[in-house]
């Protein structure tokens, strides 16, 4: 529950250093409601716009998969209609036998409807590439979009597994097919079941245990680092940080070896990260994999690993540890900001099908821990033993009881495959070139407008950008200023300052385990220009807190 002193806060609250103290033991995502309502204050009574770059919820929409979505459910109530019953807003379940040919119709009779393309070339990729009939995709999209049948099976529709798999492999594999590599998928309500799911099962299932080993490799999305702390887990979290430096003391975004080193320890049982990163939008280098498949190969072989991938798919050539650690590896992906997608609640977990490290250790269980979970799953196989930990993962998710009724609905499957299809489709990457031009565009402007200089980085995403008042500040000002700040202001003064002083909204980088005296902005919620109101806002604050460093400091003349 929110202290009580950061609800309902004026402008004249936020300088007390109190106030400053209980506001920063609370989520970035909390102090987001104090902070929207100081900068529309003072959005009302100045000049300056309201402008929210905190939350990283996209400002678009792919169009063309719901173009085909809605397309496609226009198509299923015919084909519904077609099997009527004589009772009026009644109809009967689409028929199975030739509904590919009858699709295939349909397409045809509409070929200049919206949506109608990407169906059509969906279909022929489906056939041609993935190895799917038409009878069973059309079947498979016609009732799902018409959601008229419990999830089946209930991790994932047959189809949409090997669509989705299909897309991963390229966006997330870099086209990694050829590995020969299979893996099962667990279709959930976005990256924020997923990430409740893992936890559950991993516990539930004796994985991991109150007060054991974790590590973080941060900065990282705040839940990461929030769940652990819960009384239920209360897992013994150690951080791996990315503090590596440039020669001029710039953040590369990476790990140092002595941090990755951590994880030689078999007491780390687990280790999670985003990837690329949340909040810097930095790819994890090829030297830090390199590394981390040393330390998996050679130190640590049954650690197991969390990769939250979502911002992959704005990178080109982008290559998951799901793909280089894939026995070691639960991969999580969501299509929300991709897409423009976050309501519709879209993910993935991908978990290699054969020989993985979380039922190896299934497997190795003290006989005491297995006959408990023979226990769990006795309702679900006369064989619990054999049960794998993605299967549990959809188990668990309804308390095992209602594992009959699990799973993503139907049509929220169907637009999951739609999205996937039309990347599948899209050779030239067109859709990729758009989304990464957008946003690079967005951060030239955010950064144009600090007056920073933004130096180039092939590993930089771009989603989102933390600043660090202390790199720039010594930069610009030199480190005695550096010195004075933090010695008379608390780090989330900067927010509070950017809300109150020029209406923008960005979240502190501290409640990511990132850099103490950082900002993040999400360059997913606003046009270009607003992106350089913001760097001046930002800018502005740090040139005035100089300007009270020199009165400070002529002040303390005076008096001598």
């Amino acid at each position: 529950m929110k202290n009580q002193e950061t609800t309902g806060s004026s402008a004249s609250d936020t300088g007390s250093l109190r106030y400053q103290r209980n506001l920063e033991k609370m989520s970035p995502f909390e102090i987001k409601d104090t902070l929207i309502q100081l900068a529309r204050n003072e959005s009302r009574k100045s000049a300056d716009t309201f402008l929210n770059a905190g939350r990283g919820n996209p400002d678009w929409i792919a169009t063309e998969p719901r173009d085909a979505f809605f397309l496609l459910g226009m198509w299923a109530m015919e084909e519904a209609r077609d099997e009527c019953y004589e009772k009026p807003g009644v109809a009967a379940l689409p028929s199975a036998d030739g509904i590919g040919d009858r699709f295939r119709t349909f397409l045809a009779d509409n070929a200049s409807r919206r949506g109608a393309h990407l169906l059509r070339r969906s279909l022929e990729y489906a056939e041609k590439t993935l190895g799917i009939s038409a009878d069973s995709l059309a079947y498979e999209w016609a009732d799902g979009i018409l959601g008229d049948h419990y999830p089946t099976p209930p991790r994932i529709l047959e189809n949409t597994e090997k669509i989705c798999r299909a897309y991963l492999a390229r966006t997330m594999g870099d086209n990694a097919p050829g590995l020969g590599r299979e893996y099962d998928l667990f279709a959930t309500e976005g990256g924020t079941a997923a990430m409740v799911y893992i936890f559950e099962s991993l516990q539930a299932n004796h994985l991991l245990a109150k007060g054991d080993g974790i590590a973080l490799m941060t900065p990282i999305f705040t839940p990461y680092i929030e769940i652990p702390q819960l009384d239920r887990y209360s897992f013994d979290v150690t951080n791996i940080y990315a503090s590596e430096l440039t020669a001029d003391g710039r953040h590369t975004w990476q790990y140092p070896p002595e941090e990755l080193d951590k994880l030689r320890d078999p007491k780390i049982k687990m280790v999670f990260l985003v990837n690329p990163s949340n909040p810097p939008s930095y790819e994890l280098c090829a030297e830090d994999i390199k590394r981390l498949v040393d330390i998996v190969r050679n130190d640590n072989p049954d650690l197991m690993i969390v990769t939250d991938d979502v911002y992959g798919t704005f990178a080109n050539h982008f290559r998951s540890l799901m793909y280089e650690l894939p026995e070691n590896t639960l991969c999580v992906y969501s299509y929300s900001k991709y897409f423009g997608a976050t309501g519709w609640r879209l993910a993935v977990i991908a978990a290699q099908a054969e020989g993985n490290v979380f039922d190896r250790r299934l497997a190795a269980l003290p006989e005491a821990d297995k006959a408990d979970l023979r226990r769990r799953y006795s309702s679900l196989t006369l064989d619990p033993d054999s049960l794998k930990f993605i299967d549990r993962l959809v188990a668990d998710s309804r308390a095992v009881a209602l594992n009959h009724t699990a799973g993503l609905s139907t049509p929220q499957q169907v637009q999951m495959s739609l999205f996937s299809m039309m990347c599948l489709i899209d050779e030239r990457d067109a859709y990729r070139q758009k989304m990464r031009t957008l946003i690079a565009d967005r951060l030239q402007a955010l950064w144009k407008g600090t007056g920073f200089e933004l130096s180039e980085d092939p590993l930089r995403v771009g989603y989102y950008s933390e600043i660090d008042f202390m790199v720039w500040g010594k930069r610009i000002y030199g480190q005695p200023f550096c010195d004075w700040l933090k010695a008379t202001h608390e780090p989330i003064d900067i927010v509070l300052r950017l809300a109150t002083e020029t209406g923008v909204v960005l979240l502190n980088g501290s409640g990511f385990d990132g850099p103490v005296w950082s900002v993040r902005a999400s360059l997913a919620n606003l046009d270009e220009p607003a992106y350089l109101r913001i760097g001046a806002a930002i800018r502005r604050i740090l040139d005035g807190y100089y300007a009270e460093y020199q009165a400070s400091a002529s002040a303390g003349k005076a008096k001598k």
